[in-house]
């Protein structure tokens, strides 16, 4: 890995940071305390951060249920879209889900969201269902990816 990129879990104290990235990245972000709530929930919730020249541009996490695991949150920092920076979170993320010995991988894109659907498709998730009026927000569906780990 390119040694200006550095993943590591995700800390409390970087929860300010990575608000300001969900705020940016999000119509209806989550809050401080979800995160806060989320860190609390060891053995079920997985959560990284990316650094990219020592700054925090990127996180996601995933929730282990049973043999799978449901990736509920991922953003990197609009300023560092497009270095192939989400590529190797994702990377990550998707091998510490197979380290847990889980077998499939699921997550929910908006369907006005197509850059964040061909990112998924490229690591080879398949759609497979709709989540009418899943963003209460807006009323948006949701798009349902799985994968194969």
């Amino acid at each position: 890995m390119d040694e200006a990129i550095k993943i590591r879990a995700m800390r409390k104290e970087d929860i300010p940071e990575v608000s300001e990235i969900e705020n940016l990245s999000f119509p209806s972000p989550w809050s401080s305390n979800i995160f806060f709530s989320e860190l609390e929930k060891e053995s079920f919730a997985f959560y990284d951060v990316l650094e990219y020249r020592d700054r925090l541009v990127g996180y996601g996490g995933y929730w282990k249920i049973k043999n799978e695991a449901h990736l509920v949150t991922f953003a990197i920092h609009p300023s560092f879209r497009r270095m192939d920076l989400g590529t190797k979170l994702l990377e990550h993320l998707l091998k510490n889900a197979q380290d847990q010995s889980l077998d499939t991988i699921t997550l929910e894109v908006r369907d006005s969201n197509l850059a964040a659907q061909r990112f998924y498709e490229r690591f080879g998730f398949k759609k497979i269902a709709v989540r009418a009026y899943y963003y209460s927000d807006t009323e948006e569906d949701a798009i349902v990816y799985w994968k194969k780990l």
